[in-house]
């Protein structure tokens, strides 16, 4: 699928950013727009490493965004790739949306970030934003959860999984884009959120499995 094939459905915009970078959408994002990504539908993402995982995410958050002023969510499992994403989805998308990275103290509810478009925060973070009732919550209608495999995790996991359970009880209309490279029951997790199950296997670069002995590889 070309990007040019999506021009009547997202926002001109988002298409110019995109244009500028890319002209054809990998295997995975094409399985996403058909499987109802730009239609609100839920999605789980299970696909390789540089995939293009985290475009399937924006092409859903700036849409919406645009499409309906509504807010975005990014969730993140550590404060360095919240910084990450910060930095890349602002140079992308700062002419035309606002991006806030919040990460800070557990105990303010940040009243600020009504002002802003895409929110990066950690599960930890948001939890304490959803308890101290900011009002903002109610406007966001998108929801990613990168590397949503750290539901597995004995110290993320709880609250990332509580954390999920409480958005969807409180935005009954939320769409969550749930990421990941790794997934052990794909099928079941789906099935818990209530999305639709996008896998594939392509990779930018092919991965060959080998042994190294005595400084040769033989691969097979």
């Amino acid at each position: 699928m070309r990007l040019k094939d999506l021009s009547a459905r997202i926002p001109p915009d988002l298409l110019k950013v995109l244009s500028s970078e890319i002209s054809e959408l990998r295997p995975a994002q094409e399985k996403a727009i058909k499987a109802g990504l730009l239609e609100g539908n839920n999605i789980l993402v299970c696909t390789p490493t540089s995939s293009g995982k985290t475009l399937i995410a924006e092409l859903a958050m700036v849409t919406e965004i645009l499409r309906s002023k509504a807010k975005a969510i990014y969730i993140v499992p550590l404060k360095a790739l919240a910084n990450e994403k910060y930095n890349d989805f602002r140079k992308r998308y700062g002419g035309f949306l606002k991006v806030a990275l919040s990460i800070g103290d557990l105990d303010a509810s940040d009243s600020y970030l009504i002002d802003y478009d895409i929110i990066i925060t950690v599960s930890e973070k948001l939890d304490s934003l959803i308890r101290h009732y900011s009002p903002w919550i109610s406007m966001v209608r998108v929801v990613v959860i990168d590397e949503i495999h750290l539901l597995n995790d004995s110290d993320r996991g709880p609250t990332l999984e509580i954390l999920i359970t409480i958005l969807r009880q409180l935005l009954k209309d939320v769409q969550i884009v749930a990421l990941s490279a790794t997934i052990g029951n794909p099928d079941e997790l789906a099935e818990w959120l209530g999305a639709v199950l996008v896998q594939d296997s392509w990779r930018p670069v092919p991965l060959k499995k080998g042994v190294y002995l005595a400084g040769e590889i033989e691969f097979y």
